[in-house]
């Protein structure tokens, strides 16, 4: 087992406070400190504090001197030589882009396709920096606000209509015909759902002299509706704020069609290939593949891509809120299909637990502290904020103490 140094990524919409305060730091921090990164990606490495490398050294590094001993043959025959997952802490305070994220399939031929075209590893016109999926789950420890996958066109008709926005009248016209020749031709929903798709393509190319306008007027109407009991009131408050955030952003009137929701502490999300979301915020934990594939369409300054936003995205990509499930006193874990990693949560509370998970684990400690005991005999200590590296070679590993864990693994068995 090896402590980890996790790595701070100071991306604008981050938070002064979170981070910090969970690593026992000074707060606030210097700057926005918005994602911390607890893996083996390999634009952002932990650096491991021990290890019978070098002093110092990374956990990448740690893990391609000798792959099947710290992942183990099972992981290593399913996902070559590379940890599958990344654990993360997200402290947002901004909104962070309208995005989706590839299958394994789209993710290996657009990272063919953008490497026969010449673009540099580093080149901010990447869509694909590998060639891996990114499913990823995020666990509310705040409420956590979000717009995770597409509205229903029925309901997205409505609220179009709500604004009362001259320019967006004839989209919610185009919705209602949809349902109708839907239900007459049998397609049901999913085809009224390709015209939803068709109409947030509408809105992120809209022309560039009409967006300041249609920003403004769409502002303007989310205030009212913000300012009114009603069923978009909430949606239309986030609106408000995200055009704080992002002024002027096609983005802002996207988020519309969008379904709005918060998450509160203890709740998680699971997003799958082509849902459609964005992060508003919240801290939370984020577990996905060990990836870093984002397509973007609104709210950034990054590089977007609507076509290839739009190639991506499924509309019937369900997006449900999960409630952990009990395994075992004082153990809990949530069920997704992603083979690439599981999350387990582990409250010691004074006692000894076996610790779930098997393979290539990753531990957070979020409260108090927890000494960890491994099948090979390594005694490792973590606090509030620490976190360490589990490796196969580890086996079975015990902890006690008072702390609250997190823990990583792949998802197979």
């Amino acid at each position: 087992m090896d402590v980890l140094g996790p790595v701070v990524r100071p991306y604008p919409w981050g938070s002064r406070q979170a981070i910090a305060d969970l690593q026992g730091r000074p707060v606030p921090s210097p700057g926005p400190e918005a994602e911390l990164w607890m893996g083996a990606h390999p634009s952002a490495p932990a650096v491991v504090a021990a290890t019978t490398l070098d002093a110092a050294t990374t956990l990448d590094a740690v893990i391609a001197a000798d792959p099947e001993g710290q992942l183990g043959p099972g992981c290593v025959a399913r996902f070559g030589p590379r940890l599958p997952f990344l654990l993360k802490v997200l402290a947002a305070e901004r909104a962070l882009s309208i995005q989706v994220h590839p299958s394994r399939a789209q993710a290996q031929a657009g990272f063919r396709a953008e490497n026969a075209r010449g673009l540099a590893p580093d080149d901010p016109a990447r869509n694909y920096t590998d060639d891996w999926p990114k499913p990823e789950l995020l666990y509310a420890l705040t409420p956590f606000e979000v717009l995770a996958g597409l509205r229903t066109p029925a309901d997205a008709a409505v609220l179009l209509r709500a604004l009362d926005v001259a320019p967006l009248a004839p989209l919610a016209a185009q919705l209602d015909s949809a349902q109708l020749d839907s239900g007459e031709l049998g397609a049901g929903v999913l085809g009224s759902g390709q015209v939803l798709a068709g109409l947030l393509g509408t809105i992120l190319r809209w022309p560039p002299a009409g967006r300041p306008a249609l920003v403004a007027d769409v502002v303007a109407a989310c205030a009212r509706l913000a300012s009114a009991e009603g069923p978009y009131s909430a949606a239309a408050a986030a609106a408000v704020r995200i055009a704080a955030d992002r002024p002027g952003d096609l983005g802002v009137v996207a988020s519309l069609l969008m379904r709005h929701a918060v998450l509160e502490p203890g709740q998680a999300m699971y997003m799958a290939a082509g849902g459609l979301h964005a992060y508003l915020r919240g801290t939370g934990i984020e577990l996905l593949a060990n990836s870093d594939n984002v397509v973007r369409a609104g709210l950034t300054g990054k590089h977007v891509d609507v076509p290839e936003l739009l190639a991506l995205l499924d509309p019937s990509v369900p997006v449900p809120v999960l409630s952990p499930r009990v395994l075992a006193d004082g153990i809990a874990w949530f069920d997704t299909p992603a083979p690439e990693f599981r999350l387990f949560l582990a409250d010691l509370v004074g006692n000894t637990v076996r610790l779930p998970g098997a393979g290539p684990r990753i531990v957070l400690c979020t409260r108090g502290s927890a000494v960890l005991r491994s099948e090979s005999g390594q005694v490792t200590e973590i606090g509030r904020g620490g976190s360490c590296f589990v490796s196969a070679a580890d086996g079975a590993v015990s902890g006690t103490g008072t702390g609250y864990l997190f823990l990583a693994s792949p998802g197979f068995p």
